[in-house]
């Protein structure tokens, strides 16, 4: 990763999805949390800092609802959306990240009942 922000120039876009997904929450989120802010921070003038842009796809909420409490004016939060039923509607939406997971949906959908374990 520290290569890779090395590498930056302005105008750059650096995607990440699901990026440390396999470690626990709490050390996961802290460091996205740097490597999001390392291109975001790479150039020294506000005018240069705005050019950087940060794609992250995660389910880490720790990480996503660390940075949406700081209401930045250029930071955009997409979701899934659902119905007020659960059902998934496939289309992103524009809200607030959300703690709330949706495996037991997907178990019923499979499975036709709910996991009693």
């Amino acid at each position: 990763m520290s290569n890779i922000v090395d590498h930056l120039t302005p105008n750059s876009l650096s995607l990440f999805n699901e990026s440390f997904a396999a470690t626990n929450e709490r050390e996961g989120s802290e460091i996205a949390r740097q490597i999001i802010s390392a291109p975001l921070g790479k150039e020294p003038g506000p005018s240069e800092v705005e050019r950087n842009k940060v794609s992250f796809v995660t389910h880490i909420y720790e990480l996503a609802h660390g940075f949406y409490e700081k209401r930045l004016a250029t930071a955009i939060f997409l979701r899934a959306e659902r119905e007020a039923n659960g059902t998934c509607t496939f289309k992103l939406i524009e809200g607030e990240p959300s703690e709330t997971i949706y495996g037991e949906n997907l178990y019923e959908t499979i499975f036709g009942t709910k996991n009693t374990h």
